[in-house]
């Protein structure tokens, strides 16, 4: 008794490059996540009387590591007012916290989960 498969090879072939448009995609989720992220981060603390340049300050990077696609969403310290990144979101002792960065990513969260779901199911041939 034999068993002949026609078309293993491109199965094969497809799936191997799997990880490579797996990570693409996924990369291009995280993104758009991330900016999601940072425009709702920058609408919830725009208009505040002492911090007008402080939603500018807000952006993002995404990488790729070894262990896949990262974005870091928050106050570059570089711009003005962006060193009071930690001050505005959690507070001092004589300041209120002003939650803006937190509350946006909770909120893009099930976007996130979404958009890495299709990105797997759009990495497969």
């Amino acid at each position: 008794m034999s068993v002949v498969i026609v078309g293993l090879d491109q199965v094969l072939r497809d799936l191997a490059g799997a990880p490579v448009r797996v990570e693409r995609n996924t990369a291009t989720a995280v993104a758009v996540t991330a900016r999601k992220v940072q425009q709702g981060a920058r609408d919830r603390i725009a208009g505040h009387k002492y911090l007008p340049q402080y939603p500018a300050a807000i952006s993002y990077d995404v990488r790729h590591t070894g262990l896949g696609v990262e974005a870091e969403i928050g106050p570059d310290k570089g711009r003005p007012q962006g060193a009071l990144g930690n001050i505005v979101e959690y507070g001092t002792s004589k300041n209120a916290p002003l939650p803006h960065l937190g509350p946006a990513l909770e909120e893009q969260a099930e976007d996130l989960a979404h958009g890495v779901e299709v990105a797997v199911w759009q990495a497969m041939p």
